[in-house]
């Protein structure tokens, strides 16, 4: 082999290897952060299945306080209950989903928890999109659907296959909201029903005097203006009654 065909060989085999250093390098460093979630056989329809998340840190300067997880459609916040997490950590409801939340983990650790699902719809995948907060206030936005765009604050959000529901296998009857936290939106509890009138009921029926005033209003002859004109009668009879006796007892006298 000559001398210009070995230095071309040398040359391919180096340029070679070079890229895949340099392919293996961009591709190792988005990889290393993510937000997943698993469920070992977790199947559509079936009930009371842990899921389980892992929220790796991005920060090397602050530590994770809180996860908030949109819940996909068919699981409602009340569907969810908290399994374990990190020391301190705790589940609230919101109204599009949950968060798990607590004091900061130490800077660079990961965060895993999980949660119970009352029972995963009938779909062939979940997608669970998730804010990840931490204590200096930075927020990584782990909601894309398809590869991720990198840059440490647009990644793709955490998706969960699911086998074929078992035979059999129906929706169970939907879960009582629960109430809300202070950050949700306000109660929808029905209001308490009004107090009947006092001084009325429904079933009151008018009497017979309450017929008659009301036939005498409609021809326009109430009761009232006969009354009226005999009291004034029997004032003039009596007042001259009484003038009559008295002339003639002062004439007597």
């Amino acid at each position: 082999m000559s001398t210009s065909v070995r230095v071309r060989t040398v040359r391919r085999s180096a340029g070679v290897v070079a890229a895949a250093i340099a392919a293996t390098l961009v591709l190792a460093t988005p990889a290393s952060a993510h937000v997943e979630v698993g469920s070992e056989g977790a199947r559509a329809l079936a009930e009371n299945v842990t899921l389980n998340f892992d929220a790796a840190t991005e920060s090397d300067a602050a530590g994770i306080t809180k996860l908030e997880v949109f819940l996909p459609k068919g699981i409602t916040p009340a569907d969810v209950t908290y399994g374990k997490g990190p020391a301190g950590w705790k589940l609230a409801p919101t109204d599009k989903g949950f968060t798990v939340s607590g004091p900061p983990v130490a800077v660079g650790e990961d965060v895993t928890y999980s949660v119970v699902v009352r029972q995963l719809p009938d779909a062939k995948s979940l997608v669970f999109k998730t804010l990840q907060t931490y204590d200096d206030g930075r927020v990584d936005r782990w909601i894309e659907l398809g590869e991720s765009s990198g840059g440490g604050h647009g990644h793709s959000a955490p998706v969960l296959k699911l086998q074929a529901a078992a035979p059999g296998a129906e929706p169970v009857a939907p879960t009582p909201s629960a109430s809300p936290t202070p950050s949700a939106s306000p109660t929808s509890a029905a209001p308490s029903p009004s107090a009947p009138p006092a001084t009325e009921t429904a079933d009151a029926k008018p009497t017979a005097s309450d017929r008659a005033t009301a036939a005498a209003e409609e021809d326009g002859s109430s009761p009232a203006l006969p009354i009226g004109i005999a009291v004034a009668v029997l004032a003039l009879v009596g007042g001259g009654l009484w003038w009559f006796l008295k002339s003639r007892r002062t004439g007597t006298a």
